[in-house]
Protein backbone atom coordinates (compact mmCIF):
# COMPACT_ATOMS: atom_id res chain seq x y z
CA UNK A 1 0.00 0.00 0.00
CA UNK A 2 1.22 3.24 -0.68
CA UNK A 3 2.48 5.75 1.59
CA UNK A 4 -0.28 8.12 3.50
CA UNK A 5 0.32 11.60 2.59
CA UNK A 6 -3.02 12.98 4.29
CA UNK A 7 -4.86 10.85 6.97
CA UNK A 8 -8.39 12.64 8.70
CA UNK A 9 -9.32 10.50 11.62
CA UNK A 10 -12.72 10.10 12.89
CA UNK A 11 -13.50 13.86 11.76
CA UNK A 12 -16.70 16.02 13.11
CA UNK A 13 -17.40 19.03 11.93
CA UNK A 14 -20.17 21.62 11.65
CA UNK A 15 -21.39 24.96 11.44
CA UNK A 16 -22.99 26.49 15.11
CA UNK A 17 -24.80 23.89 16.41
CA UNK A 18 -25.25 22.03 13.38
CA UNK A 19 -23.28 19.17 12.47
CA UNK A 20 -22.07 18.08 9.42
CA UNK A 21 -19.41 15.44 9.34
CA UNK A 22 -19.82 12.31 11.96
CA UNK A 23 -16.64 10.27 12.31
CA UNK A 24 -15.05 10.87 8.91
CA UNK A 25 -11.72 8.95 8.03
CA UNK A 26 -10.03 9.00 4.72
CA UNK A 27 -6.42 8.20 3.81
CA UNK A 28 -4.79 9.72 0.73
CA UNK A 29 -1.86 7.49 -0.72
CA UNK A 30 1.26 9.92 -1.94
CA UNK A 31 1.24 10.13 -5.61
CA UNK A 32 -2.27 9.51 -6.39
CA UNK A 33 -5.71 10.21 -6.82
CA UNK A 34 -8.12 10.37 -4.39
CA UNK A 35 -11.94 11.36 -4.79
CA UNK A 36 -14.54 12.40 -2.84
CA UNK A 37 -18.09 12.00 -4.49
CA UNK A 38 -21.32 12.21 -3.30
CA UNK A 39 -24.95 14.20 -3.80
CA UNK A 40 -25.39 17.55 -2.16
CA UNK A 41 -25.06 18.52 1.32
CA UNK A 42 -23.51 15.10 1.81
CA UNK A 43 -20.51 16.49 3.37
CA UNK A 44 -17.87 17.00 1.13
CA UNK A 45 -17.09 20.20 1.44
CA UNK A 46 -17.07 20.49 5.10
CA UNK A 47 -14.74 17.99 4.89
CA UNK A 48 -12.74 19.87 2.94
CA UNK A 49 -12.87 22.90 4.94
CA UNK A 50 -11.92 21.25 8.28
CA UNK A 51 -9.22 19.31 6.52
CA UNK A 52 -7.73 22.80 5.14
CA UNK A 53 -8.03 24.41 8.31
CA UNK A 54 -10.92 26.79 6.69
CA UNK A 55 -12.83 25.65 9.89
CA UNK A 56 -12.02 24.10 13.15
CA UNK A 57 -12.68 20.46 13.13
CA UNK A 58 -15.03 19.69 16.48
CA UNK A 59 -13.49 16.37 17.20
CA UNK A 60 -10.59 13.70 15.57
CA UNK A 61 -7.43 14.57 13.88
CA UNK A 62 -5.67 15.19 10.59
CA UNK A 63 -2.27 13.73 10.06
CA UNK A 64 -0.45 15.82 6.82
CA UNK A 65 2.86 13.84 6.39
CA UNK A 66 3.15 12.12 9.75
CA UNK A 67 2.05 15.35 11.63
CA UNK A 68 -0.68 16.38 13.59
CA UNK A 69 -1.97 19.46 11.60
CA UNK A 70 -5.60 19.70 13.17
CA UNK A 71 -5.27 22.84 14.84
CA UNK A 72 -2.89 24.83 12.40
CA UNK A 73 -4.69 27.57 10.21
CA UNK A 74 -5.60 27.47 6.78
CA UNK A 75 -2.37 29.68 5.46
CA UNK A 76 0.26 27.96 7.58
CA UNK A 77 -0.77 24.46 5.98
CA UNK A 78 -0.76 26.11 2.16
CA UNK A 79 2.99 27.41 3.47
CA UNK A 80 3.88 23.67 4.10
CA UNK A 81 2.60 22.70 0.74
CA UNK A 82 -1.43 21.88 1.61
CA UNK A 83 -3.34 23.95 -1.76
CA UNK A 84 -6.89 23.82 -1.74
CA UNK A 85 -8.59 25.20 -5.42
CA UNK A 86 -12.06 25.95 -3.50
CA UNK A 87 -15.64 25.62 -4.68
CA UNK A 88 -16.54 29.02 -6.74
CA UNK A 89 -12.68 29.24 -8.06
CA UNK A 90 -12.70 32.63 -5.62
CA UNK A 91 -10.74 34.39 -7.61
CA UNK A 92 -8.96 38.25 -7.35
CA UNK A 93 -11.23 39.25 -10.52
CA UNK A 94 -9.99 42.80 -9.84
CA UNK A 95 -6.44 41.52 -10.99
CA UNK A 96 -4.83 40.11 -13.80
CA UNK A 97 -4.09 36.11 -14.52
CA UNK A 98 -0.58 36.74 -13.98
CA UNK A 99 -1.34 38.71 -10.43
CA UNK A 100 -3.31 36.24 -9.84
CA UNK A 101 -0.70 33.51 -10.35
CA UNK A 102 1.90 35.72 -8.65
CA UNK A 103 -0.63 35.67 -5.19
CA UNK A 104 0.31 31.96 -6.06
CA UNK A 105 3.80 31.69 -4.70
CA UNK A 106 3.64 34.10 -2.20
CA UNK A 107 4.97 31.79 0.62
CA UNK A 108 8.71 31.69 1.01
CA UNK A 109 8.21 27.99 -0.17
CA UNK A 110 6.45 28.73 -3.35
CA UNK A 111 8.24 31.99 -4.04
CA UNK A 112 11.95 29.41 -5.05
CA UNK A 113 11.33 28.50 -8.17
CA UNK A 114 8.28 30.39 -9.09
CA UNK A 115 9.33 31.44 -12.65
CA UNK A 116 10.21 28.00 -13.95
CA UNK A 117 6.16 27.23 -12.19
CA UNK A 118 5.10 30.30 -14.45
CA UNK A 119 6.23 28.34 -17.45
CA UNK A 120 5.02 24.83 -16.56
CA UNK A 121 1.27 26.35 -15.54
CA UNK A 122 1.27 28.50 -19.03
CA UNK A 123 2.87 24.95 -20.47
CA UNK A 124 -0.35 22.68 -18.82
CA UNK A 125 -2.64 26.15 -19.69
CA UNK A 126 -2.02 27.64 -22.90
CA UNK A 127 -5.05 29.73 -22.83
CA UNK A 128 -3.86 31.31 -19.94
CA UNK A 129 -0.73 32.48 -21.50
CA UNK A 130 -2.83 34.29 -24.30
CA UNK A 131 -4.70 36.17 -21.64
CA UNK A 132 -2.15 36.66 -18.77
CA UNK A 133 -2.66 40.49 -19.32
CA UNK A 134 -6.34 40.23 -18.93
CA UNK A 135 -8.50 40.65 -15.82
CA UNK A 136 -9.31 37.46 -14.55
CA UNK A 137 -13.50 38.49 -13.82
CA UNK A 138 -13.15 38.75 -17.16
CA UNK A 139 -12.16 35.35 -18.24
CA UNK A 140 -14.93 32.85 -18.59
CA UNK A 141 -15.99 29.98 -16.49
CA UNK A 142 -13.68 27.49 -18.12
CA UNK A 143 -10.96 29.52 -17.81
CA UNK A 144 -11.42 30.99 -14.60
CA UNK A 145 -11.22 27.07 -13.65
CA UNK A 146 -7.89 26.96 -14.85
CA UNK A 147 -6.23 30.14 -13.41
CA UNK A 148 -7.90 28.39 -9.83
CA UNK A 149 -5.71 25.71 -10.38
CA UNK A 150 -3.00 26.94 -11.88
CA UNK A 151 -2.77 29.56 -9.17
CA UNK A 152 -2.81 26.29 -6.66
CA UNK A 153 -0.12 25.05 -8.97
CA UNK A 154 2.26 28.16 -7.95
CA UNK A 155 2.12 27.00 -4.57
CA UNK A 156 4.41 24.39 -5.22
CA UNK A 157 2.13 22.32 -3.35
CA UNK A 158 3.03 18.65 -1.67
CA UNK A 159 -1.14 18.20 -2.44
CA UNK A 160 -3.31 19.21 -4.78
CA UNK A 161 -7.16 19.63 -3.41
CA UNK A 162 -9.95 20.33 -5.66
CA UNK A 163 -13.34 21.21 -4.44
CA UNK A 164 -16.24 20.74 -7.42
CA UNK A 165 -13.61 21.46 -10.19
CA UNK A 166 -16.52 20.75 -13.23
CA UNK A 167 -19.14 22.84 -11.85
CA UNK A 168 -20.78 25.27 -14.37
CA UNK A 169 -18.59 23.91 -17.16
CA UNK A 170 -19.19 22.44 -20.33
CA UNK A 171 -18.98 18.89 -21.07
CA UNK A 172 -15.71 19.64 -23.12
CA UNK A 173 -13.91 21.67 -20.98
CA UNK A 174 -15.01 19.53 -18.15
CA UNK A 175 -13.29 16.48 -20.24
CA UNK A 176 -10.16 18.48 -20.73
CA UNK A 177 -9.75 19.62 -17.52
CA UNK A 178 -9.67 16.17 -15.96
CA UNK A 179 -7.09 15.15 -18.66
CA UNK A 180 -5.34 17.55 -16.95
CA UNK A 181 -5.50 16.12 -13.85
CA UNK A 182 -4.16 12.60 -15.62
CA UNK A 183 -1.52 14.13 -16.32
CA UNK A 184 -0.73 15.96 -12.89
CA UNK A 185 -0.89 12.73 -11.25
CA UNK A 186 1.36 10.96 -13.69
CA UNK A 187 3.64 13.35 -12.79
CA UNK A 188 3.79 12.33 -9.05
CA UNK A 189 1.12 15.16 -7.85
CA UNK A 190 -1.00 14.01 -5.16
CA UNK A 191 -4.49 15.20 -5.76
CA UNK A 192 -7.35 15.36 -3.84
CA UNK A 193 -10.35 15.57 -5.67
CA UNK A 194 -14.05 16.62 -4.38
CA UNK A 195 -16.58 16.00 -7.61
CA UNK A 196 -20.42 15.89 -7.97
CA UNK A 197 -19.61 14.42 -11.37
CA UNK A 198 -18.82 10.09 -10.01
CA UNK A 199 -18.18 8.61 -13.68
CA UNK A 200 -15.62 11.22 -14.41
CA UNK A 201 -14.25 11.10 -10.81
CA UNK A 202 -14.08 7.26 -10.73
CA UNK A 203 -12.75 7.04 -14.26
CA UNK A 204 -9.61 9.15 -13.13
CA UNK A 205 -9.14 8.35 -9.58
CA UNK A 206 -7.00 5.57 -8.09
CA UNK A 207 -8.76 5.19 -5.07
CA UNK A 208 -12.63 6.65 -3.76
CA UNK A 209 -14.64 7.65 -1.00
CA UNK A 210 -18.60 8.19 -1.55
CA UNK A 211 -19.72 10.46 1.19
CA UNK A 212 -23.75 10.18 1.99
CA UNK A 213 -25.09 12.05 5.14
CA UNK A 214 -21.84 13.07 6.85
CA UNK A 215 -20.83 9.56 6.84
CA UNK A 216 -18.21 7.55 4.45
CA UNK A 217 -21.22 5.65 2.78
CA UNK A 218 -18.36 2.63 1.08
CA UNK A 219 -14.78 3.33 -0.30
CA UNK A 220 -12.51 1.67 -2.17
CA UNK A 221 -11.03 1.48 -5.75
CA UNK A 222 -13.09 2.56 -8.74
CA UNK A 223 -13.47 -0.58 -10.14
CA UNK A 224 -14.69 -1.84 -6.96
CA UNK A 225 -17.28 1.30 -6.43
CA UNK A 226 -18.97 1.05 -10.01
CA UNK A 227 -19.49 -2.88 -9.25
CA UNK A 228 -21.73 -2.08 -6.18
CA UNK A 229 -24.94 -2.56 -6.79
CA UNK A 230 -25.88 0.37 -3.84
CA UNK A 231 -23.24 2.47 -5.40
CA UNK A 232 -24.83 2.13 -8.88
CA UNK A 233 -28.38 2.46 -8.41
CA UNK A 234 -27.50 5.42 -5.91
CA UNK A 235 -24.97 7.50 -7.58
CA UNK A 236 -23.77 6.52 -11.26
CA UNK A 237 -27.77 6.44 -12.24
CA UNK A 238 -28.00 2.55 -13.55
Amino acid sequence: MAEALLVAEELEAGYGEVQVLWGVCLRVARSQLTAIVGANGAGKTTMLRAIAGAITPWRGRVMFEGRDVTRLAANVKAARGFALVPEGRQLFNGMTVDENLELGAFSERASRGAARRLDEVFGLFPRLAERRRQLAGTLSGGEQQMLAIARGLMSDPTILVIDEMSLGLSPLLTYQLFTMLKTLRQAGLTILLVEQNVHLALAVSDYAYVLAEGRVFTEGPPSELEANPEVRRAYLGL
